[in-house]
């Protein structure tokens, strides 16, 4: 039997980001990871694996790539398969974090509405920074989310450790998937982890942003589909 698969996305996002791309892993169970509650990568990945299936493919998007290789350094024989999209493994430096905690103390001021608005140059192309269907999912994305859950994924993502050490140890089959216009993360931050993890897969998709999911559901599903049912 296919091993199911489990889902983690970022942080202001939920589970829409997946909703047109249900083609990928049709035919298997599929779990929506929880990361809400909790303010530490670590603890989201055991709430994962405390939860999930005894093997899966696991799929991680932005932070939920950070989950997931904390995840692969504690319990690497449950994962059968990994796919990455739009995401990197090393710690943030001094400008992430300031940009952090910029957004931490607009939130705290009462001003969640405005790192919304701070944040969708970050996730779309210009071209599509007009587009009312995707602009309106990542708002109303980002208030499902609320102002508390992001402060806490922040401070998780802004203690997170450095993953590149053990990039090494993954030796499941790995898929990495990049929107060349993404304003968060970098061809080279999938570069060196694939690099890293022997046999990875990286594809990247021209004139896509951070969210290829639902830039592009079509041709994300079916690079994921033929992936795990390699």
């Amino acid at each position: 039997m296919a091993d199911p698969v489990v889902l983690i996305t970022g942080q202001l996002l939920t589970d829409a980001v997946w909703q047109d791309v249900g083609a990928a892993w049709a035919g298997r169970g599929v779990m929506m990871a929880d990361h809400r509650q909790d303010d530490r990568i670590e603890d989201f990945a055991q709430r994962v694996l405390d939860n999930a299936p005894p093997t899966f493919v696991l799929v991680g998007h932005a932070m939920g790539g950070f989950i997931a290789f904390d995840i692969m350094r504690r319990a690497p024989q449950r994962v059968s398969k990994l796919v990455l999209i739009s995401t990197l493994a090393s710690a943030d430096g001094p400008a992430q974090t300031a940009r952090r905690q910029g957004y931490i103390d607009l939130v705290e001021a009462g001003q969640f509405d405005q790192v919304v608005e701070e944040r969708i140059p970050l996730l779309f192309p210009p071209e599509k920074r007009q587009d009312e269907r995707l602009i309106g999912l990542a708002r109303r994305m980002a208030s499902d989310t609320g102002a508390s859950a992001f402060l806490a994924q922040q401070r998780a993502i802004m203690a997170r450790i450095d993953s590149r050490p053990d990039l090494h140890k993954i030796t499941v089959p790995t898929l990495l998937i990049w929107g060349e216009q993404d304003g968060i993360t970098s061809r080279a931050h999938h570069e060196e982890i694939a690099a890293e993890i022997a046999g990875a897969e990286f594809v990247t998709l021209p004139n896509i942003g951070h969210l290829p999911t639902i830039e592009a559901p079509r041709e994300t599903a079916q690079i994921i589909a033929n992936f795990i049912a390699e």
